[in-house]
């Protein structure tokens, strides 16, 4: 180590080993921020002192132990954000050799382009996005670092004397302590997660505590997870008391720009989904993009598949940027990661200012949710994430509005093939066009029997129509897999 710091004549701190555990460099950072007294750059982690990238401030470059070429960028200091894709280094048994064409592990261009995009990247100001329901102003604030402000913002938008936060134990681990710093905040009421805990047991459980603790109608939850915490919470909060104030600290994608937004709160029954509910809007959401960092790929990805649905419905250049600059995506570059989640935020509170309770406008949000709603149930919520589910059901509207001749059939292939470039869906091959079908029948957008079907018109534009005959559903069905 010492004589990799003559050899490079930079300032060499704490080492990282190469194949450490990304949760482990959480509490490392601090320990990180270290200039000698010339002020030269660092070296954090190191592989042979030729192959060692020069970086400013803190931030860590790792390598697999015995000097291999292959680097990786492990995470980052200060700004916390996890590069996903370089995530791997020669493995085991390969140790002896250098990186080669094709490796997975980025070469020194690669690791360069990757740490000047961090390193250019300077957080911007909290971006606040009011949401106009006919019940009440709803307030979205996006930027990093924002759970650490989670109680001057809750203070200042009057958010609960008494609060009870409502989180699950996975999440809990990687954020509670985050926010109970913020906080001060009390041990919190942990939920099961999944869809198929997102039901009226997890909320009497709710009730039990409030109850328990002497909640009034002057306390608040606040609700720290993805979607199946955030409805399950809001639902306890819409319904104890005849209602209590909901904050959301969202912490998956689809949670950050979908679920926490608008008001809808509800849970699961075995026959459905989401067919116990209320609207009840909450006093503030904090999005804070850089709780995503401990988001596994598939859930990111089905939060990605939202952000589709509002390309579909109201932006083609949103679409156009997710085709675009997916792997950036992917990577979690906050220059697009942020912009990407902020359009989605002011695309969803539009809609619902202007059609809060979905009597009319706000039905085009449930683009690709028939079919997908559909889906998770004959599943029993086991099988799809939410996100998955809505992107067959996008496929399946798209599918319809090619055969009834009100979509291109060019833009139905522009949206398979970004789904499909997105990353691989769970098998429905064994799933029957009849369990499908009868699923279908028992959603809550069948209106006096007849049910509203959002299809695409283009890239960027929809409409509903409420004529959709069995036939027309089981062809498109068929076509696009299922079983006959």
């Amino acid at each position: 180590m010492r004589a990799l710091a003559a050899e490079r004549r930079t300032s060499v701190g704490v080492p990282v080993e190469g194949g450490a555990p990304l949760q482990k460099l959480v509490d490392v950072p601090r320990a990180l921020v270290h200039e000698d007294v010339h002020r030269r750059g660092h070296a954090k982690a190191v592989a042979r002192g030729h192959r060692v990238a020069r970086v400013k401030f803190g931030r860590i470059v790792g390598a697999e132990r015995s000097g291999d070429a292959a680097l990786r960028i492990s995470g980052v200091a200060l700004a916390g954000i996890r590069l996903g894709k370089n995530d791997d280094v020669t493995g085991g048994g390969k140790r002896k050799r250098g990186a080669e064409t094709g490796d997975p592990a980025a070469d020194d261009e690669e690791i360069a382009a990757h740490l000047h995009r961090v390193l250019s990247y300077h957080p911007m100001e909290p971006v606040r996005v009011d949401v106009h329901a006919g019940s009440r102003t709803s307030t979205l604030w996006i930027g990093d670092e924002l759970t650490d402000r989670a109680a001057a913002l809750l203070d200042a938008h009057h958010v609960g004397a008494k609060r009870f936060v409502v989180s699950s134990p996975l999440v809990w681990r990687f954020h509670g302590a985050q926010l109970q710093r913020a906080l001060g905040a009390a041990e919190p009421i942990l939920l099961s997660d999944g869809e198929r805990f997102k039901n009226l047991q997890s909320v009497s459980r709710i009730y039990e505590t409030l109850i328990r603790a002497g909640a009034d109608r002057g306390s608040a939850i606040i609700a720290l997870g993805g979607g199946v915490v955030g409805d399950t919470a809001g639902f306890a909060a819409a319904t104890f008391l005849r209602g209590i104030a909901i904050a959301h600290v969202p912490t998956t994608l689809l949670a950050q720009v979908d679920s926490s937004i608008g008001g809808k709160v509800g849970v699961n029954h075995a026959l459905g989904k989401n067919l116990i509910g209320a609207f009840h809007q909450p006093e503030v959401v904090l999005i804070d993009p850089l709780l995503l960092r401990t988001l596994p790929r598939r859930e990111f990805r089905s939060g990605l598949y939202e952000v589709v649905k509002y390309g579909m419905i109201a932006s083609r250049d949103l679409f156009d940027r997710v085709a675009r600059d997916t792997k950036a995506i992917f990577d979690r570059d906050p220059g697009v990661l942020v912009p990407m989640i902020v359009d989605s935020c002011r695309i969803k509170a539009d809609v619902v200012s202007k059609d809060e309770r979905e009597s009319g406008l706000r039905r085009i949000l449930n683009f690709g949710h028939t079919v997908g709603h559909a889906l998770e149930a004959v599943t029993k919520y086991r099988r799809f994430l939410h996100g998955e589910a809505i992107a067959y059901g996008m496929l399946a509207a798209a599918d319809l509005a090619v055969a009834r001749g009100a979509l291109a059939e060019l833009e139905r292939q522009a949206l398979a093939r970004l789904i499909a470039q997105l990353g691989p869906l769970p098998s429905i091959t064994d799933l029957s066009i009849g369990e499908v079908m009868e699923a279908v029948h028992r959603d809550k957008k069948v209106v006096h029997g007849r049910l509203h079907f959002v299809i695409a018109i283009q890239i960027g534009a929809t409409m509903t129509i409420d004529d959709v005959t069995d036939d027309e559903l089981k062809a498109v069905l068929e076509r696009l897999g299922f079983k006959p």
